[in-house]
């Protein structure tokens, strides 16, 4: 048995999830530290490049730039080029405005998850919290 057998190979999903999942935390770690240009940088780079790699080229490429997104698209990807740029508090903004944009449809779903794990969905059933999260799992525009 050799390590390169393709039960025991790691695929382009599982390199993607951590390329994401790194950008992510890049991303909240840059965030924190107050608006960190190089953190946010890296974190954008990761985030896009693991999307790619889970995905794949062709279907980020058609998911970015489909007609009725790219309003989101200019705004999430431009506040990437913002912050690579330099300014990173207008660009995060930007960025974060685009990425609900864009993955507004994922929300109910992401919402109805959240909602089934123990701890976290006694926190979003909470008085205050429970209406906020009504309105953002009651998006109708789908992915």
């Amino acid at each position: 048995m050799s390590l390169l057998d393709k039960h025991h190979s790691i695929g382009y999903k599982e390199i993607g999830m951590g390329l994401t999942g790194f950008g992510v935390f890049f991303l909240f770690f840059g965030m924190i530290l107050f608006f960190d240009k190089a953190l946010l940088a890296i974190g954008n780079v990761l985030f896009v490049a693991g999307l790619s790699f889970v995905i794949g080229l062709e279907r980020t490429f058609r998911f970015f730039f489909q007609k009725h997104k790219m309003k989101a698209t200019g705004f999430f990807l431009g506040g990437v080029l913002i912050v690579l740029i330099g300014w990173p508090l207008i660009g995060m903004i930007l960025e974060i405005y685009g990425f609900f944009l864009l993955f507004r449809g994922f929300f109910p779903v992401v919402v109805g998850f959240i909602r089934r794990v123990p701890v976290l969905g006694y926190l979003l059933n909470l008085p205050g919290i429970s209406s906020l999260v009504d309105k953002v799992g009651e998006s109708n525009n789908m992915v």
